[in-house]
C-alpha cells in the first residue's frame, strides 16, 4: 500500500477558474493583447517542470503524449479492456491533473512528492495499450523506462524538496549542500549578480571545485564572440572557480519572447515594459527585468494586468532563486474601488503600526491596488493575492503593485460544513458565513500594508545610507551595497516576511476605519475580526502538516508563518487561544482550536504588537542572527505539554484535506478574433485544457523538454546512480 500522505484522493476538489464575464467585457484589441500574454505565460510555465525535479519533465511528456493522442473518455475504455478499474483510472486522471496543476510531481504548497495511487503494473498496462504507444512503441517505452522508478519512488530523500542530504532540488546539482549555496551567494553578491534567474551546478575534479552559475536566457554562450553570444565569464573566488553561463531554458524562453513581441499594446508604459522583459529573457538580464518592473509600476490601473518572470523564491532551499511565474488577469472594477480607498488611507494606517517611525519609509509610494479575475496563471500554483515586484531597491524607493485575485478568492470562500476540521460546532456556521469577507480584508491588508510597509537600512558607501539611520534606537548592523533581504536572510526570508505581513493584517483589521472601507460595521465588523483571527489560529494548527520531524524543517513559508503566529498568541496566555485534544465521532483522535473573542483586543493585540515590532526592527537592521534566533524559536515543533504539537501533527495528518486544483481557460485565434474556451471542473477537464493548450506545437515542446532534461541529467546524482533510467531519451 502507498503511504496515503503521498497520494491524492480521487475525490480531490477541482474548481473552474471562471473568467468568462470579465473576458467578454474586453475590447477586441485587449483580447488580442491578453491572448499573446497568456501564450507567453503558458510557455514560460513549462520552465517550472525543469525547476521542480529531475523526473518531472519526462513524466509530463509521457502523460502529455497519452492524453493528446486520446481523450480521457476514450482512454478509459482502453483502461477497462486491460483490467484497470474505473477507480484506478480515476486515480490516473487525478495524478495527471495534479502534474499539470503543480507543473511537476511535488505539491506547490508544501513541496511534498505525490505518486500515482494506482499500481505501477496497472499504469504500465494503460501506457502499453494507449494509441500513443501503438503509434510509437520505442519512444513510449523509453519514456516509461526513464521515469517509472522515480515516478513511484518514496525513498526518504525523495519525499520532499530540499538540498543535498535533505531532499530533491533542481536549482542545484545533487552534490550541492547549504554551504555551497552560501558560498555561491557570497560570490554573486561580490559581482552584483542576482540569483533570481540562476541555477548552481558543482563539479569536483582532482580535488578542485568549480561551480557553474547558469542564467536563464534565450542567448547561448559560445566560444567565439559575435553579436548574439559571449564567452562564459570565469572568476576565482575563495579558492574555487565560478563560471557564469547563459542559455538555461533557451528554447522555452524563445517562445515566451516571440509571444511578448506579438502582444503589441498601444500603451507606452506597457510597450516599454514588454521590450525590457524581452531583453531580460533574451540576455538573461535581471537589470532589464527590473526596468520592465519599473514600467509596470508606472502603468496605473490597466484593464488587462500582467506580470511575468522569475518571481517567487519559496521553493529554492536557499531562498534566493525565483520560480518562473506569469499571470494575465482582468480588472474587477467594483472590488478595485474598495482597494483604492484602502490605498488612500494607507499613510494614516501605517502610523498605526507598532514600530518606531524611523523604521517606516520616509514617503509612502501609493501603489496600484486592484482586484483581478485571473485569465491565466502559469507556474506551480495560484495565490490569492500578490505584492510585487520583489526587488528590494525598487520597492523601497519607487513602489510596487498589489493585486487581489477575486475569482481565486471566490473558490477559497466555498467551504462545506462537514469538511470543516478543528473548530467548535458553535463556530462553524459563523466561520462559513464570514470566511469570505474576512479573507478579503486580510488579503488586502497583508499585501498592501504588510509587504508594502517597513524600511531597510542600506549602506551604499562608507558614508551614505539609502535611508537615515533611526534614532533614538542605535543600530549595529545594516545591508551592505548589493545585499538584499533574500540574500541576507536566505532560507528563512520568505516565511519571516509572510509572517510579518500576516501579523500586519491581523493587527490592522482591528481598525474600524479599515472595516468601513469594506462596508463592515457593528456586529458584522466584530464577526469579521473574530473569524479573521480564528482562521489564523486554525491555520496555525493546520500548518503542522507542512512540518517534517525527521529534518526539523518546514516545507511551506506561509504555513510556517501561521504556526509562528499561533505560538505567539498561545504564549500571550490568559485563555486567549487554547488547543484541546479530543476524540471524533469516528473514534479517532481529533482536536479543537478555541479563541476567546472578548480578549482579542486586550490580550491578542498587545502580544502581536510586541512581536511585530521585533520582526520589523530585526529586518530593517539586517540583524540575521537576532532574526533567525527569534523566528526559529517560535517555529520549533515539540511534544512538550500542554500543546503536544508533534502529537497534534499526527491528528492533523489524519484529518487533512487536499488542496483544490484549478482548471483554467484557453484563448485561441479564430478568423482574427480571440475566443475563450472554458472546461468542466474535473480531472478530465483539467487534462483537456492542457491537451488543447499546446496542441499546435506539442511534439516540438516535448522534444525540447526532453533535450533539456537529458542535458542536465549528468548533474542529478540520483540518475547517474541508476544508468538504466538514463536510457536513450526519445529526443
Amino acid at each position: 500500500m502507498v503511504d496515503s500522505h503521498y497520494v491524492l484522493p480521487n475525490d480531490i476538489g477541482i474548481a473552474t477558474l471562471d473568467c468568462a464575464e470579465a473576458f467578454e467585457l474586453l475590447s477586441p484589441e485587449e483580447k488580442h493583447y491578453a491572448h499573446y500574454l497568456s501564450r507567453a505565460c503558458w510557455y514560460g510555465g513549462l520552465v517550472v517542470l525543469l525547476q521542480t525535479s529531475p523526473e518531472s519533465p519526462t513524466i509530463y511528456v509521457l502523460l502529455s503524449r497519452i492524453f493528446r493522442t486520446q481523450d480521457p473518455s476514450q482512454l478509459q475504455e482502453v483502461a477497462r479492456s486491460v483490467g484497470v478499474t474505473d477507480e484506478e483510472y480515476q486515480a490516473l486522471l487525478v495524478y495527471t491533473a495534479a502534474i499539470y496543476a503543480n507543473m511537476g510531481n511535488y505539491k506547490s504548497f508544501g513541496d511534498t512528492k505525490f505518486v500515482p495511487s494506482l499500481p505501477k503494473e496497472k499504469l504500465k498496462k494503460v501506457v502499453w495499450a494507449s494509441q500513443a504507444f501503438l503509434q510509437n512503441p520505442e519512444e513510449m517505452e523509453a519514456l516509461w523506462e526513464s521515469c517509472e522508478k522515480l515516478m513511484y519512488s518514496l525513498e526518504p530523500l525523495q519525499r520532499h524538496l530540499g538540498l543535498c542530504g535533505e531532499g530533491v532540488s533542481t536549482y542545484f546539482s545533487a552534490n550541492c549542500s547549504m554551504e555551497d549555496a552560501k558560498l555561491a551567494q557570497k560570490f554573486l553578491d561580490s559581482q552584483n549578480i542576482s540569483a533570481y534567474n540562476t541555477r548552481l551546478f558543482k563539479t569536483e575534479t582532482r580535488g578542485k571545485t568549480s561551480y557553474e552559475v547558469r542564467q536563464a536566457s534565450v542567448l547561448l554562450d559560445e566560444p567565439q564572440l559575435d553579436e548574439t553570444s559571449v564567452r562564459p565569464k570565469q572568476f576565482q573566488f575563495e579558492s574555487c572557480t565560478f563560471i557564469v553561463t547563459r542559455g538555461d531554458y533557451s528554447p522555452i524562453l524563445q517562445r515566451v519572447v516571440e509571444n511578448l513581441q506579438k502582444a503589441q499594446p498601444k500603451n507606452s508604459h506597457t510597450n516599454k515594459m514588454l521590450e525590457h522583459y524581452t531583453t531580460s529573457f533574451k540576455q538573461g538580464s535581471i537589470p532589464a527585468h527590473k526596468e520592465g518592473s519599473r514600467c509596470w509600476i508606472r502603468d496605473k490601473s490597466p484593464i488587462v494586468e500582467s506580470y511575468i518572470g522569475f518571481i517567487e523564491s519559496y521553493r529554492d532551499p536557499y531562498g534566493s532563486r525565483g520560480e518562473f511565474e506569469g499571470f494575465v488577469a482582468v480588472v474587477n472594477k467594483a472590488m478595485s474601488a474598495k482597494f483604492a480607498q484602502l490605498v488612500a488611507q494607507a499613510e494614516h494606517l501605517l502610523e498605526e503600526l507598532p514600530w518606531p517611525r524611523a523604521f517606516e519609509k520616509d514617503h509612502f509610494l501609493k501603489p496600484d491596488f486592484t482586484s483581478l479575475d485571473v485569465l491565466t496563471f502559469a507556474g506551480s500554483g495560484i495565490p490569492a493575492g500578490i505584492n510585487i515586484p520583489n526587488y528590494d531597491d525598487i520597492r523601497q524607493t519607487e513602489g510596487f503593485k498589489n493585486v487581489s485575485l477575486g475569482n481565486v478568492l471566490a473558490v477559497a470562500y466555498a467551504t462545506q460544513k462537514e469538511k470543516l476540521t478543528f473548530l467548535a460546532e458553535e463556530d462553524k456556521d459563523l466561520y462559513i458565513q464570514w470566511k469570505g469577507p474576512s479573507f478579503e480584508v486580510q488579503v488586502g491588508l497583508h499585501e498592501l500594508l504588510g509587504h508594502g510597509s517597513g524600511k531597510l537600512f542600506v549602506q551604499h558607501s562608507i558614508m551614505f545610507f539609502s535611508a537615515s539611520p533611526p534614532s533614538p534606537i542605535q543600530i549595529r548592523s545594516w545591508y551592505q551595497g548589493g545585499e538584499t533581504w533574500d540574500s541576507k536572510f536566505s532560507s528563512v526570508a520568505s516565511s519571516y516576511e509572510e509572517c510579518r505581513a500576516e501579523c500586519v493584517g491581523l493587527y490592522l483589521c482591528l481598525n474600524k476605519d479599515v472595516l468601513r472601507i469594506f462596508e463592515l460595521k457593528g456586529e458584522d465588523a466584530e464577526n469579521v475580526i473574530y473569524i479573521n483571527w480564528l482562521n489564523m489560529v486554525r491555520a496555525g494548527l493546520l500548518a503542522l502538516e507542512f512540518y517534517t520531524p525527521e529534518s526539523g524543517s518546514w516545507r511551506q513559508a506561509h504555513m510556517q508563518a501561521r504556526f509562528v503566529i499561533l505560538r505567539v498568541l498561545l504564549e500571550a496566555g490568559e485563555g486567549l487561544v487554547s488547543l484541546r485534544h479530543t476524540t471524533g465521532t469516528d473514534g479517532k483522535p481529533d482536536a479543537v482550536v478555541l479563541l476567546d473573542r472578548t480578549k482579542i483586543t486586550t490580550v491578542g493585540k498587545p502580544a502581536l504588537e510586541g512581536f511585530l515590532r521585533k520582526l520589523q526592527i530585526l529586518k530593517s537592521t539586517a540583524d540575521v542572527e537576532g532574526g533567525r534566533k527569534l523566528y526559529e524559536a517560535y517555529s520549533a515543533v515539540t511534544d512538550s505539554k500542554p500543546e503536544c504539537f508533534l502529537t497534534l501533527r499526527e491528528t492533523v495528518l489524519l484529518r487533512k484535506e487536499a488542496r483544490k486544483l484549478f482548471v483554467q481557460a484557453n484563448t485561441r485565434l479564430e478568423g482574427g478574433k480571440v475566443r475563450l474556451t472554458q472546461y468542466e471542473a474535473s480531472a478530465a477537464g483539467l487534462i483537456r485544457s492542457f491537451s488543447e493548450r499546446f496542441s499546435e506545437d506539442a511534439k516540438i515542446l516535448e522534444r525540447e523538454l526532453l533535450e533539456l532534461t537529458h542535458a542536465d541529467a549528468r548533474f542529478w546524482e540520483i540518475l547517474s546512480e541508476s544508468p538504466s533510467l538514463m536510457g536513450e531519451l526519445p529526443c
